[in-house]
């Protein structure tokens, strides 16, 4: 019993002088008190301030849509040109590029954009498939 006294009193008066000592700031420091105080101010202030929603250009979807349609229409002339030097990457390039822009249509309409791999034709037809679902054409 005697060594559990020893240790509380040895133990509560520097755990109190480490408390009163928290509550000073350093020589650069602000005081923990009202880095406390700011943050939940500012969690108040996020939850009464809402963002104003999020308009998108008009122009932007003309654009990716007139973009789409003039890559999809090159991947068309690739692919029936048989006698074109290294074609093979070249169609791979326009393909990814094309896969780029649906990506950037997508995030334009709203689309849910899940992870896939490069050139997945399965990913690249449900995204044709959604945009054109919400009214998209190119």
């Amino acid at each position: 019993m005697t060594w559990v006294l020893l240790i509380a009193i040895t133990l509560l008066p520097a755990l109190l002088f480490g408390f009163a000592f928290s509550l000073f700031p350093g020589e650069e420091d602000a005081p923990r008190w009202r880095v406390h105080l700011a943050r939940r101010l500012r969690s108040w202030a996020d939850r009464l301030h809402r963002p104003p929603p999020e308009v998108h250009d008009p122009f932007a979807a003309l654009w990716v849509q007139e973009r789409l349609g003039t890559v999809a229409g090159h991947v068309r002339r690739l692919e029936a040109d048989t006698h074109c030097f290294a074609r093979a990457e070249r169609i791979i390039a326009t393909q990814l590029a094309y896969d780029d822009l649906l990506r950037t249509a997508c995030g334009l309409a709203g689309v849910e954009i899940q992870q896939a791999a490069l050139g997945d034709p399965a990913e690249r037809f449900r995204r044709e498939v959604e945009l054109t679902s919400r009214g998209w054409s190119w």
